[in-house]
């Protein structure tokens, strides 16, 4: 959500008056853009992670405000479950060696926070979904104790006035109800910022979309949910459901969902928050004093709080951010597809990756969204989230291949070549990528070698599921711990 807020109940009158300062607030947006108001010298680029908490069985610890005291560090926050926290990296210039800064800095502080939260008998799992999560943990109480998720629950609920169905067919079957949004908390993933200018945003956003299914073959790390194994990549399909605030009939007249991955390319970033306010009803319509064209008028930058709030409660996977920083404005692409984990090393080879490939396509004289439908994007992104590595994908120039081979013959020279656009330094990228390069020749990611040693302990061996899966769990931490990329973890 990205905002405090402390209402409890909300009128007519407070829906209409946010609803007319959203507009009001495009309004200020648009003459932003005309204006060229933004900051564009040295994008930055910056990290947040979502992480799990597990006790000493590698069962959900749900003590993140007794966690988040003993840490005593900004850079960490509360996240929706009592069971999740947030790491919140520092922006950063990823230029010469500053992705290894950037993965220094990400270990050294949760190597940190790892030693203080041990003290309240809790340890961290960086994970897409923890497979130890179960039904059985799944209700109101294990919300976190920030009103606001409280009040996100309660406004989602009257929206959808019945309980949330979660139906995913996967290897095996889940069909579940909850009371709550907890399920959601399942969610945790790796969100990669990218500042960029309002001209180059919408290069950036379509090379987003258009690479989302192959960033999520490749990263693929949550093939559990409540003890059963279902997609690749689960927490795609659990975070529409889960967040969705549609009943069956408005899904059946085409309603948008809140969870979603787009309908066309752009040619503006105001074409998505102009989406926004035309197609979501407010879920939180707290408004603010500021009236954004009086602020505009005496020279000042707006926060526009309304669009930020709205933004903020509409999950593109891809997602636009309005941020103001020391007084000057900027935007950010937030690319939300990949789960957390299985290393820090990992994260930051998919980082690389992502930020060198968008970099590459974004400055494409054929740009890639010109040569490929927007629904062949869509289909990607779902397939690859079913499949993981081994996904097959659809690629201009190439038809459907192995995401795998996609990547080692097409994709990687070409993120190869926007990290150096962006002036990484050449043995940073290549180790980074070389990274990714033995994921698909091994053919191995955090998933498969999840449902790997799953299948070694439960299957094959003597172990019962819930069993098996804490014993996975704990291989999983001690692998984590070394920082090994996951290709060359065992399964033994």
């Amino acid at each position: 959500m990205g905002e405090e807020v402390d209402r409890v109940e909300f009128t007519r009158a407070d829906r209409t008056a946010f609803r007319n300062q959203v507009h009001r607030n495009l309004d200020a947006f648009a003459r932003m853009l005309r204006e060229a108001r933004f900051a564009a010298e040295r994008p930055m680029t910056g990290i947040e992670i979502e992480l799990n908490l597990v006790d000493e069985n590698h069962d959900p610890a749900f003590k993140n405000s007794e966690v988040l005291s003993a840490i005593e560090d900004d850079a960490f926050q509360t996240e929706l479950g009592q069971f999740n926290i947030e790491i919140n990296v520092p922006p950063g210039q990823i230029d010469g060696s500053g992705l290894v800064t950037m993965e220094e800095s990400i270990r050294d502080s949760l190597n940190a926070a790892e030693e203080k939260a041990s003290r309240t008998g809790s340890s961290m799992v960086v994970v897409g979904i923890l497979p130890t999560l179960l039904t059985e943990h799944i209700h109101r109480e294990a919300l976190s104790t920030n009103p606001r998720y409280a009040l996100l629950n309660d406004q989602i609920f009257q929206a959808r006035g019945e309980d949330v169905q979660i139906a995913i067919d996967g290897i095996e079957r889940l069909q579940v109800t909850a009371d709550s949004i907890v399920p959601e908390a399942a969610c945790t993933s790796t969100q990669f910022h990218l500042q960029v200018t309002p001209e180059a945003f919408p290069r950036y956003w379509n090379a987003a979309q258009a690479i989302s299914g192959v960033q999520l073959a490749i990263g693929a790390n949550s093939p559990f949910l409540f003890g059963k194994e279902l997609n690749r990549e689960t927490r795609i399909a659990l975070f529409e459901q889960a967040a969705d605030t549609r009943t069956h009939e408005l899904k059946t007249q085409g309603v948008r969902p809140r969870v979603w991955f787009g309908e066309r390319w752009i040619t503006s970033i105001f074409d998505l928050f102009e989406e926004n306010s035309r197609y979501y009803p407010a879920l939180l319509p707290v408004t603010s004093d500021e009236d954004p064209i009086a602020v505009l008028d005496r020279g000042d930058t707006p926060a526009l709080s309304e669009l930020r709030l709205h933004n903020g409660t509409i999950y593109r996977w891809n997602r636009p951010v309005y941020d103001v920083v020391r007084e000057k404005p900027h935007l950010r692409v937030e690319n939300r597809v990949l789960p957390a984990g299985p290393t820090v090393v990992d994260t930051m080879a998919n980082g690389a990756f992502y930020f060198g490939l968008v970099r590459a396509l974004a400055h494409d004289e054929r740009p890639i969204w010109s040569q490929m439908s927007f629904s062949a994007a869509e289909e990607n992104f779902h397939e690859a989230a079913r499949q993981g590595i081994d996904a097959e994908v659809f690629w201009p120039g190439v038809g459907t291949a192995r995401a795998t081979e996609l990547v080692l013959r097409r994709l990687l020279p070409m993120a190869s070549r926007g990290l150096d656009e962006w002036g990484v330094d050449a043995a940073v990228r290549d180790r980074l990528l070389g990274i990714i390069e033995q994921r698909c020749l091994t053919h191995r990611n955090g998933a498969s070698w999840q449902a790997d040693e799953f299948h070694r302990l439960y299957t094959r061996g003597s172990h019962g599921r819930r069993d098996a899966l804490r014993g996975m769990v704990r291989r999983y931490c001690e692998h984590m711990h070394e920082n090994t990329p996951v290709h060359d973890w065992p399964i033994d």
